[in-house]
């Protein structure tokens, strides 16, 4: 990469198979598509999360457009990612604020007192690691921990994309055509069709879906009348935080979860495109911060960078960061634009979902990459406990509560893997050998 603070991206002068690296882009067009299926990889999270804890999930999209720029910004354009609503915070936040789970969330404003000092003490480590380096944090987090956590993310996610598509026998064998349709293009397609592959197998299965339901009165249609009634231009609601110490001390620890996600994310980009980008990890720790911070004042959710959009990046190969800035670009759009929320709404369910079991799926492949490409030694049996362990504390959702602080399944998978690797750690061999 360049010394100026900004790549040059260098035009890929490549075939459409070879690797787009993070200071390389496409042509615009390629690029602009691309952008797209970055949307649609993120949409289903960042819209899901802020539902379960009754927050606007228009403003929330504009608010994960925003925070990706920052975080551009803030890293010079150097670490490809995408920013999007946390799941890290559901638990805690439904907790702080009593919801209920039907509608609007009436008490957002205390929870966003908390998702500001969460992102304070985020952002207060990125300067710390920008100081004195990254060294202590691998020692916490080392590949079998950060690998573990990626896995459990995608794991943690499964069920929610599964009961999403089990509400009929119908809506079950429409994720499964999803499914096909995406791994259909994956496999048997070439060029640039291959690398918008779940974009394209969205679309293909959306057009099915419409045939079947709409057309032959199978299943529930799709209700375009939603986009009829949208308005094209209307600005997103902003909510003011409140500063509840109780709340506050209660989310301010998720930064740690946000770290380790964040630390994993890194990692494995740079396993799968060769940089090393460990001198901007700092710099990746203050942008998230900084983003979730500017998301609480506005009223959206903690934001965290995005492991659906790692899955992306693992099968197109293609790393441009100018990529996530387009991305960023439409999702403002979006937020500003009840007319094209619409439009996006209007995609089934069960489609939604055949596409989100195949993206939380590279999530969980993903993580096993980080172990791969660090050759995590699984003969270790410090590696293999830590890693068993993390793995069914965070696919089965494994909750815990102390007092009135509880982790969910991801908090408790990440403490726990954190915490694990060090009391397991041995003694050096000369100290064993005494």
């Amino acid at each position: 990469m360049s010394d100026s603070y900004f790549p040059r991206w260098r035009a890929q002068t490549g075939d459409a198979r070879s690797v787009v690296a993070p200071d390389e882009r496409l042509p615009w067009p390629q690029m602009f598509a691309m952008g797209v299926q970055h949307v649609v990889a993120m949409f289903g999270s960042t819209v899901l999360a802020p539902l379960l804890m009754g927050f606007d999930p228009n403003l929330c999209i504009f608010m994960s457009g925003v925070g990706t720029l920052l975080f551009f910004v803030v890293v010079g354009g150097r670490v490809p990612s995408y920013l999007g609503s946390s799941f890290a915070f559901i638990g805690l936040v439904i907790a702080v604020t009593g919801y209920g789970g039907q509608g609007p969330n009436p008490n957002i404003p205390v929870a966003l007192g908390g998702i500001i000092a969460c992102g304070v003490a985020y952002t207060l480590i990125g300067l710390l690691v920008s100081a004195v380096g990254t060294k202590w944090i691998e020692t916490l987090m080392p590949p079998v921990v950060t690998g573990a956590i990626v896995c459990v993310i995608g794991l943690n996610l499964a069920p929610i994309a599964v009961k999403g598509v089990s509400g009929s026998i119908f809506d079950s064998w429409m994720a499964i055509v999803t499914v096909l349709c995406v791994g259909g293009v994956a496999v048997f397609t070439r060029g640039m069709l291959q690398r918008l592959l779940i974009l394209v197998g969205l679309l293909i299965a959306y057009v099915i879906y419409a045939i079947v339901t709409n057309g032959m009165g199978l299943g529930k249609p799709i209700d375009f009348s939603i986009v009829a009634n949208a308005a094209w231009f209307g600005m997103p609601k902003f909510t003011a935080p409140v500063f509840d110490p109780h709340a506050m001390a209660l989310l301010v620890p998720i930064a740690v979860i946000l770290v380790a996600e964040n630390l994993g994310h890194i990692k494995a980009v740079s396993a799968m495109t060769g940089y090393n980008l460990d001198r901007y990890v700092g710099r990746a720790f203050i942008g998230d911060g900084l983003a979730t911070i500017v998301s609480g004042f506005a009223g959206g959710t903690g934001v965290t960078t995005y492991a659906e959009n790692i899955g992306v990046m693992a099968v197109t190969k293609i790393y441009s960061t100018l990529v996530f800035v387009i991305a960023a670009l439409i999702a403002l759009v979006l937020g500003f634009s009840p007319k094209f929320g619409a439009v996006i709404q209007t995609i089934p369910g069960p489609v939604l979902g055949g596409v989100s079991i195949v993206v939380f799926g590279l999530i969980a492949v993903t993580g096993a990459r980080i172990w791969v490409v660090n050759k995590v030694d699984f003969s270790d049996n410090r590696n293999l406990i830590v890693a068993a362990v993390t793995l069914v504390l965070g696919a089965g959702d494994f909750s815990l509560k102390l007092g009135g602080f509880g982790l969910g399944g991801i908090g408790t998978a990440t403490f726990g893997a954190i915490i694990l690797y060090a009391l397991l750690r041995r003694k050096p061999a000369q100290e064993a050998a005494v």
